[in-house]
């Protein structure tokens, strides 16, 4: 049976390699806000909206039902990393990170909960560095470490309601948009227990697998997709 996915953040690298994995055989809205796609991937629908922004996230989730209908999975990838250095406080940054990466989600769940019948499934999209902390930047891996934490809350709270919540933690993955140098390339090659550095279509192979039939039996679970970087 055909399904609606919604992609935050869907126009490019991650999001968009998880739209595409949906788009085949299912319905796909994807939001963006900076980034405008060029082209979208299966006929998937596109939403521009800044999801920090108050109404944003009740606006996008009333223009996903009259578009179809309904709602069975939500994949929160859209994201902010920045530098955060311990010698400097940018307020604003701050907020920002944790507004897009933490808030965000919890707004678009709040808006979307009228819609989610059982079956349905959240995937968000979190990151090896809410447990290896990244240099210069703890406030995106704390961001992270704590949408890790909602995410088993809500499984937790929505589990009687037959709602999963999962989350995908990616390690280091090349996106065409902003590929890494050789050079840091290698070392996380040599870091990591594959011997390769991870894809956009290695994350959306979880993505689908924790949104599908397959696991529906998993919530509370943070899935660590990174080739086995630094075991």
């Amino acid at each position: 049976m055909s399904k609606t996915v919604l992609v935050t953040g869907g126009a490019r690298g991650i999001g968009r390699a998880i739209a595409a994995e949906f788009s085949s055989d299912h319905n796909v809205v994807i939001t963006w806000n900076n980034s405008k796609p060029d082209a979208l991937p299966g006929g998937a629908h596109a939403i521009r909206s800044d999801l920090t922004k108050a109404e944003s996230c009740n606006k996008v989730i009333a223009e996903v039902i009259d578009l179809f209908g309904r709602l069975d999975v939500i994949v929160n990838n859209a994201g902010l990393v920045q530098s955060t250095p311990r010698d400097s406080f940018d307020a604003a940054l701050h907020r920002a990170i944790l507004d897009i990466n933490l808030l965000a989600p919890a707004d678009l769940l709040a808006a979307a909960l009228p819609y989610l019948k059982p079956g349905a499934a959240i995937v968000n999209i979190s990151s090896i560095n809410a447990v290896l902390p990244p240099r210069d930047a703890a406030i995106y891996g704390a961001s992270k470490a704590a949408l890790n934490l909602w995410t088993r809350a809500m499984a937790k709270e929505l589990g009687p309601q037959g709602i999963r919540v999962n989350a995908v933690a990616p390690g280091a993955i090349n996106i065409a948009e902003e590929p890494r140098s050789s050079e840091l390339t290698q070392v996380f090659v040599q870091d990591t227990a594959l011997g390769r550095i991870g894809t956009p279509d290695d994350i959306a192979c979880a993505v689908r697998f924790l949104a599908s039939e397959q696991a529906r039996f998993i919530t509370g679970e943070v899935l660590t997709v990174s080739g086995g970087y630094r075991l």
